[in-house]
């Protein structure tokens, strides 16, 4: 089963550190074959600032794209702040018209990605508890961090690796 992960690193991308959501969408787009490795290998591109129409106003979904595996579209909307729960409002109002007039029969419900610069677990927590949209908010970062601190991270990895290790030889 594919899954969408909570972080991204795009240091593919050419884009300065206090970036505007257009220029990180252009980027994007820019560098689509390189970014849909990074998301997995069942991800089509669709289209950017992919129009749907609602009564009588156009909204603009950032990315849009097919996962093959999933059978569904699959909705990135893209955020140069931390996560914010109205981010989840504005997603999940994309879904329900993607389902409603995009999406084939044949194809299972669109999920949605909230790809933003940082995110506090609790915040995310609370925002998706009631929804019903299957959605992910994760995180990116531009460049890759320095060595101490990926070094840090592999050593916490590998220290709950060891505990879980010891739970299931305990059970």
């Amino acid at each position: 089963m594919v899954a969408l992960r909570d972080s991204y690193v795009l240091e593919i991308l050419d884009v300065p550190e206090n970036h505007k959501e257009k220029e990180l969408r252009k980027s994007i787009v820019a560098n689509i074959r390189d970014l849909i490795l990074e998301f997995g290998k069942d991800f089509t591109f669709v289209g950017e600032e992919y129009r749907v129409q609602v009564g009588n106003k156009d909204f603009h979904i950032d990315l849009l794209f097919y996962n093959r595996e999933l059978s569904c579209l699959v909705a990135i909307e893209l955020k140069v702040t931390d996560f914010k729960p109205e981010h989840l409002g504005q997603l999940e109002f994309y879904l329900e018209a993607l389902d409603r007039d995009v999406r084939k029969s044949n194809e299972n419900p669109s999920v949605g990605l909230i790809l933003c610069t940082g995110k506090d677990d609790m915040v995310v927590e609370y925002a998706l508890s009631r929804s019903l949209s299957p959605t992910l908010v994760a995180d990116y970062q531009l460049p890759l961090p320095n060595k101490s601190v990926l070094t840090e991270k592999l050593r916490e990895l590998k220290e709950l690796a060891d505990v879980v290790a010891d739970d299931e030889e305990d059970e």
